[in-house]
């Protein structure tokens, strides 16, 4: 009878204790219970990790609701500056979208968390898919029965970023007027944002795409790595990728912008006039922590900066200091 009522005992602490370290998180921050919709604007190339960061916030904090709404970065910009669409977080697959076009009016800092690279990709049905590499691609993609896509540069990083692969590509192949020829040709393919290029490929529209590394692991598709002098990958070729640029819509009618190359980093930030800022910070302290959003980044296929780095660190809200630097 003693032996029955110790193991009954026993797996009566198990089950207290396994229900402990399971159980959802308490959902008060600093005793304030957390509540309401959270307004997410981000990246196209955010999709699959923001979906998996914002189910497993709202598991952790039930009565909260997140509204992710996916696009091209600079368009996500326009949408709060232009459309006063009202909008919590913004998260930019090009740090400087953020830097240019919301902070100061729109927003006080920015909290660059993440990297990527520029690729080709494409599948076993693309044309010349078992003959590409990395030296003759360029070649591949000006033959006449061969079409590829890439998003548009005056409202997604990634389309911007593709032309400034293919100026770098000119100068590292030595090919002049390659860029002309490239970006002269499939005009019919160019897509707002980069993930409505998978449908492309996918339906056998396009032999390939120019996208993001991260997206390509995602959806388990086959890519093309580009050499480092032209992925826009290494922070210590940014000498090098400064040498090209390109000129893009400007804020306002009639006006431009020049976007020069850089290693890619992607930015983060809380809008100031933020309909649920509370919650928003706690959503952004859950993203940026090494062990829970910025891990799920990383399985993901996205290279992530861990701590954030934040230039203006005295403006963020003091729970983001600690885990950003």
């Amino acid at each position: 009878m003693k032996t029955i009522f110790r193991c009954t005992l026993l797996l009566l602490s198990v089950a207290f204790l396994f229900s402990c370290n399971h159980a959802p998180e308490s959902n008060h921050s600093n005793g304030e219970k957390l509540s309401g919709d959270l307004t997410i604007f981000h990246a196209g190339s955010l999709s699959v990790p923001m979906k998996i960061i914002a189910d497993s916030f709202m598991h952790t904090y039930p009565d909260v609701k997140v509204l992710l709404e996916a696009d091209g970065s600079v368009k996500c910009a326009r949408k709060i500056i232009d459309l006063q669409k009202p909008c919590d977080i913004m998260a930019s697959s090009d740090y400087s979208v953020i830097d240019s076009m919301l902070i100061p009016d729109y927003a006080n800092w920015n909290a660059l968390f993440a990297g990527n690279e520029i690729c080709l990709v494409y599948t076993d049905k693309s044309r010349y898919a078992n003959e590409i590499n990395r030296n003759n691609w360029f070649e591949i993609l000006q033959k006449k029965e061969v079409s590829y896509g890439r998003s548009d540069p005056d409202s997604d990083p990634c389309g911007y970023r593709s032309v400034l692969t293919m100026k770098l590509s000119e100068l590292f192949y030595k090919q002049k007027g390659l860029t002309a020829k490239l970006t002269h040709k499939n005009k019919e393919y160019i897509r707002p944002k980069e993930v409505d290029l998978l449908s492309l490929l996918e339906s056998q529209s396009v032999d390939f795409i120019f996208l993001y590394r991260s997206v390509a692991e995602q959806h388990h598709l086959k890519y093309l790595i580009l050499p480092d002098s032209i992925n826009l990958k290494k922070q210590e070729l940014a000498g090098l990728y400064k040498q090209v640029s390109i000129e893009i819509r400007g804020d306002k009618p009639g006006k431009t912008k020049t976007m020069k190359g850089e290693p890619m980093i992607y930015g983060i930030t809380i809008l100031k006039n933020a309909p649920n800022k509370k919650v928003a910070i706690e959503f952004l302290h859950y993203m940026l922590s090494h062990d829970k959003g910025l891990k799920i980044m990383k399985q993901n296929g996205q290279t992530i900066i861990s701590p954030a780095i934040v230039k203006d660190h005295d403006r963020l809200p003091n729970k983001l200091r600690a885990i950003t630097k």
